[in-house]
């Protein structure tokens, strides 16, 4: 109840709207009296106005102001009037110095969010591509100088092997030489030595016709051959220490970082689906946060699902499909596909049906109110991957029965609309093994672990680029990716099981981030609107709940 704001007692009836005080009527002379006030509006409690909040004078006890002094830029009361303080000032009613308060905030409101914020929001936008820019960039450098030094030792190596060529060329010649004269040599020394011998048997004998008749070469072999001294060859190595060799190499010329302070301008905030909302300022974490893990009881855990901002749909390896509530933990849903096989690939409606993948009955269905609609069912085709598009479609990855095609097709309910199979030169897009999402900016985006790659087509399913991964991964193991998912920020999110991460690309396919967060064979994963992903962990069995994104200020 309300009490007299005189005596302090709950027996209201009397309400000043002048001076806007509560009264009981014992008090309604002593404050009559006592205000010196000569123009009292007195009602009943009951039929006062709402009770506005005017601000009590500062200077005055228990007096609101009803008035603004323009000049003196506050409110007043009718005693600050009554003193004479403010005579000659232009006085406004405090009402209509509110209500034009009120329209100076709002148009400064309406500058914020539409002209300053979006500037902001395109600033930091500009800042981040720039530093993604300088990433591609100080990586090609690097990947140039790699690429040089290979050259080079390519070059080295010609060079090595032209030398030694010539060596041995050289060393060859060289060596015939000696040999022809060493076979000449060789032959003298077989003659001289028969001399010998027909001299020693001449002496020996008595027959002195033929010891008369014997002569000896000695003149012709006093004439010894001639010397041949090989110039010997020399290596002489070229400098490969200090800096002339470093500039031969090659140098990197400086950078540097300029400081433009006419290098940004207000932007209005653009209506395009993708510009000026808040979620553009959103950032990575650099230690991104570990929210929870929820157990899912499968003997393995495959796919993930996000209903809601608190419910996830899941699927093992069995027939049943589960909902969790994420908060909780706790099982909400159990739904055995309608063939009793084990579903392929799950996905979320815009409209929150549940949809998913039979690959032994070559179906697409469609779960609502817990009864299974089969939507799609192919004959010469097996369904793989399936995702809900912006628009309402559903795009669905499919093989050949032979396994040798692969395709993707975007249907309205069961009707066909578009294929994307071929890329420009009718070179197959991708393998068997694919799982699919749709980014904000429309692409169609697939997780290829049969090529080891994310390939990327816009919407009219042109090729914009393939990721293949990136260097350094956690465990410096090859690249394959699985699950695939995109978020508010067109990022795109695979999972990565040989390295036990989740690799974050920006849409054009530039690398941004590793997530680890201690994931054990992640495989499938999503993301919902409060920047959160949910990882399932094959042999773990749990969805890990992953905060990864920064928060930003909303406004309307």
């Amino acid at each position: 109840m309300t009490q007299c704001d005189l005596c302090e007692t709950i027996e209201v009836e009397i309400h000043c709207d002048s001076c806007l005080v509560n009264l009981c009527k014992a008090c309604v002379g002593v404050h009559i009296i006592s205000d010196g006030c000569t123009d009292h509006k007195l009602i009943k409690y009951q039929f006062r106005k709402p009770n506005r909040l005017y601000p009590e004078c500062k200077y005055h006890n228990k007096q609101h102001c009803l008035m603004y002094c323009n000049k003196c830029r506050i409110p007043v009361c009718k005693m600050c009037i009554a003193s004479g303080q403010h005579l000659s000032h232009k006085l406004s009613e405090i009402m209509k110095a509110v209500n034009e308060k009120k329209d100076k905030l709002f148009k400064e409101r309406h500058e914020l969010t539409e002209t300053i914020y979006p500037t902001y929001q395109h600033i930091a936008s500009d800042v981040q591509n720039r530093m993604n820019h300088l990433e591609k960039i100080y990586g090609d450098l690097s990947l140039a100088i790699t690429e040089h030094a290979r050259a080079w030792h390519s070059e080295i190596e010609k060079r090595s092997l032209k030398l030694k060529a010539k060596v041995e060329k050289m060393k060859k010649t060289q060596l015939q030489t000696l040999q022809k004269h060493l076979d000449e040599i060789n032959k003298n020394i077989s003659d001289i030595r028969n001399d010998i011998k027909s001299i020693e048997r001449t002496i020996d004998a008595d027959d002195m016709s033929k010891l008369l008749r014997v002569t000896s070469n000695v003149h012709l072999y006093s004439n010894l051959p001639q010397k041949i001294a090989p110039s010997l060859p020399k290596f002489i190595p070229g400098e490969v220490q200090g800096e002339e060799f470093g500039e031969l190499f090659g140098i990197i010329l400086p950078s540097s970082l300029t400081l433009d302070e006419n290098g940004y301008s207000l932007k209005p905030k653009r209506r395009s689906s993708e510009a000026g909302s808040p979620s553009q300022v959103k950032q990575l974490l650099d230690e991104p946060e570990i929210v929870t893990n929820i157990d899912t009881g499968f003997e393995y855990l495959i796919n993930v699902a996000c209903l809601s901002d608190n419910e996830i749909w899941t699927r093992g390896n069995d027939s049943t499909m589960k909902l969790f509530n994420i908060n909780q933990g706790s099982l909400l849903k159990s739904i055995k596909t309608k063939s009793g096989n084990i579903p392929w690939d799950i996905a979320v409606t815009r409209s929150g049906d549940l949809v998913y993948t039979d690959v032994s009955d070559r179906t697409v269905n469609i779960v609502k109110h817990k009864k299974i609609e089969n939507v799609i069912r192919l004959q010469n085709w097996t369904p793989r991957g399936v995702c809900s598009t912006s628009s309402g479609d559903l795009l669905v990855t499919m093989c050949s029965h032979d396994d040798k095609h692969s395709k993707i097709v975007r249907y309205s309910g069961s009707t066909e609309k578009q294929t994307i199979q071929y890329d420009d030169h009718r070179k197959p897009l991708f393998s068997i093994y694919t799982c699919i999402t749709e980014n904000r900016n429309l692409d169609i985006c697939v997780s290829d672990n049969g090529i080891r790659a994310i390939v990327v087509v816009n919407h009219a399913g042109r090729l914009r680029f393939r990721y293949t991964g990136h260097t350094l991964p956690p465990k410096n193991r090859p690249f394959i990716p699985i699950g695939i998912t995109t978020d508010s920020q067109s990022h795109i999110l695979t999972t990565d099981d040989n390295n036990h991460c989740v690799h974050i690309i920006d849409k054009n396919g530039h690398f941004l981030q590793y997530l680890d967060c201690e994931l054990s064979e992640p495989v499938g994963l999503c993301a919902d609107l409060n920047y959160n992903l949910f990882v399932a962990q094959w042999r773990k069995r749990q969805v890990k709940k992953i905060k990864y994104l920064v928060r930003s200020i909303k406004y309307r």
